[in-house]
């Protein structure tokens, strides 16, 4: 029985044209080796299993071929090839930093960079997780980095580039691997499954390719797994039980419980994933990435930034239809902001519930038509369709429609035109239908101008009593309860402070306060004019001024400290 081999072992890339998702940076590595431009130092930094160590060993074997094939790549038949194939090269050493970390080690690997090599042109040192090095060995490092032997070659790896000191990036070629797209990971996958006889479902690599983060070396070792438990057929259901990844099935069902306002449903369907073992916040997610991805769908552009198999690809095309695009933005507004309040919230269950709820009213609110995004009334689409009532006629109207005496000589009057005055009410929530017609007719009739006429003892009154509205604002009650409006032409009334800081204090609730008055007086007219009495603010800084004369005058104690300072009245 032979030995078990891991894909990410049995499948790892042995020349350029085999390295999967770095196609630019293998044809920098390529150019450099056909022009003979090869640096003494490089830097290879990425995330975790994109092929930096396998891009540095395939690299390090090709500089020292003896005979380059056109394609740029080792001819795997000389002898620095055959010696490295059989892993007894002498030309290639590997250090693992996170092991060997101290200066020591570092003194070691000085001392061998100056032997030359005995096969090939050139000694390359590869020092994997170079990041783990301890400051005083990059310190020890740095002079032989700089200026090494000329056969001597260094080729650092890591995936943490941050936190090498810059003195040390400033000597290397630095090559940034990026994460390798689902793409190009299952197209991968699809070659090994079929070298290993492996007949696998599109949609199951997908779901492999998403878990693996990126990742080569993660996404080859799910797949061994998978292969593990489903064997030599892997299926889309088997590979979702196995990795407990939470169905795409599950999200699609959801946003159908939002599109129709079910909210018993959307609550069943959460309370299934629960007991199935998911975490919500995991769920919260989820749930965001899926409504991204049904966006990305309504445009043709963007189809291509979706990342799944084609059937479930066609699954998210057919819910876009089905979606409005500003049901799409509002709801995904709705997950993130519970995905931000997850971590703070003590009942996390309840917060997802509250969200899901939410995500069920946007529906009702895009078919009745009267909120929008901002959850606020649009008065336009409620008023556009209620007949107002028609204006009474005034005392002139009614004594012009009287019929007039003809022995005396008429009177032309002219009938004054209707003002219809703007709308300015704000509703928090309100729907058209028959039977709230009624609350409808009665809004429109308290959003026409009140004009009736009121005495300044009730203005005075109405003023007195908003001090129920501010119990909180201690200050603001008392300049209130101090002060009484005087009645002047025209609804407008006069105000008199006794300093900028109670004419400051009015301003800020200016707009309550109206509101507040017209509501009482039912005039909609009214103006508040505010006026400092000048007599009283300088009276009560002189009065301050002569209290702080006169206690020195009384207090000998006090008046010598004030002499011995220097101190003035200011």
């Amino acid at each position: 029985m032979e030995n078990f081999i891991v894909s990410a072992r049995k499948y790892r890339p042995s020349t350029f044209q085999s390295v999967v998702g770095q196609q630019s940076l293998v044809a920098t590595l390529q150019n450099a080796i056909k022009n003979n431009h090869i640096a003494h130092a490089y830097l290879f930094c990425g995330p975790r299993g994109v092929g930096k160590t396998t891009c540095a060993r395939i690299f390090a074997k090709t500089i020292n071929c003896q005979q380059l094939l056109p394609t740029g790549d080792a001819c795997n038949e000389c002898e620095s090839c055959v010696s490295y194939n059989d892993h007894r090269s002498f030309n290639i050493h590997e250090l693992d930093a996170a092991s060997n970390n101290g200066v020591d080690e570092i003194k070691h690997l000085i001392e061998q960079v100056r032997i030359p090599p005995q096969i090939g042109k050139y000694s390359v040192y590869i020092i994997d997780e170079v990041h783990m090095l301890s400051a005083s060995a990059f310190n020890a490092f740095l002079k032989t980095l700089e200026e090494p032997p000329a056969h001597a070659i260094f080729i650092l790896a890591t995936t943490e580039k941050h936190k090498i000191i810059p003195t040390i990036l400033s000597r290397c070629q630095i090559y940034d691997f990026n994460r390798i797209t689902v793409a190009d990971t299952v197209g991968h996958l699809q070659f090994v499954a079929s070298e290993e006889n492996v007949t696998v479902e599109p949609e199951a690599l997908n779901v492999i390719a998403q878990k693996s983060d990126g990742g080569m070396r993660d996404a080859l070792s799910i797949f061994d797994q998978v292969v593990s438990f489903c064997g030599n057929n892997i299926t889309y259901k088997n590979v979702i039980e196995n990795l407990n990844v939470l169905d795409y099935d599950f999200y699609f069902q959801l946003v159908n419980a939002f599109l129709e306002s079910n909210v018993p449903q959307s609550m069943m369907i959460f309370n299934e994933i629960l007991n199935k073992g998911f975490d919500a916040h995991h769920f919260v997610g989820g749930l965001s990435g899926h409504l991204r991805d049904v966006m990305v769908c309504k445009d043709a552009q963007t189809v291509s930034l979706l990342e799944v198999g084609s059937a479930i690809g066609d699954s998210y095309k057919n819910q876009a239809e089905l979606c409005d695009v500003n049901f799409l933005y509002s709801a995904m507004k709705i997950a993130n902001d519970c995905d931000l309040d997850y971590r703070l919230s003590k009942n996390k269950r309840l917060l997802v519930e509250i969200m899901l709820i939410r995500l069920c009213q946007l529906s009702d609110q895009k078919k009745n038509k009267l909120i929008d995004n901002d959850n606020t009334v649009v008065l336009g689409k409620i008023f556009s369709n209620v007949k107002k009532p028609e204006p009474q006629p005034t005392k002139v109207e009614a004594l012009v429609q009287k019929p007039v005496d003809t022995s005396f000589p008429a009177v032309v009057v002219s009938k004054p035109k209707p003002q219809s005055p703007p709308l300015n009410i704000a509703i928090s929530s309100i729907s058209i239908n028959g039977s709230n017609a009624d609350e409808i007719n009665a809004v429109v009739e308290r959003s026409q101008n009140r004009d009736e006429v009121f005495t300044e003892a009730e203005l005075q009154s109405a003023w007195q009593s908003f001090v129920v509205t501010i119990p909180d604002q201690v200050h603001l009650c008392s300049t209130i309860k101090s002060t009484n409006p005087k009645l002047k032409e025209n609804a407008v009334f006069e105000v008199e402070l006794e300093n900028s800081f109670q004419e400051k204090e009015i301003g800020e609730i200016k707009s309550k306060l109206l509101s507040f008055l017209s509501d009482k007086l039912e005039n909609d007219k009214l103006e508040i004019e505010t006026v400092i009495n000048q007599t009283k603010e300088v009276k009560s800084v002189m009065l301050t001024k002569d209290k702080l004369e006169f206690l020195i005058e009384k207090n000998e104690h006090l008046k010598k400290l004030a002499t011995g300072l220097g101190l003035e009245i200011m």
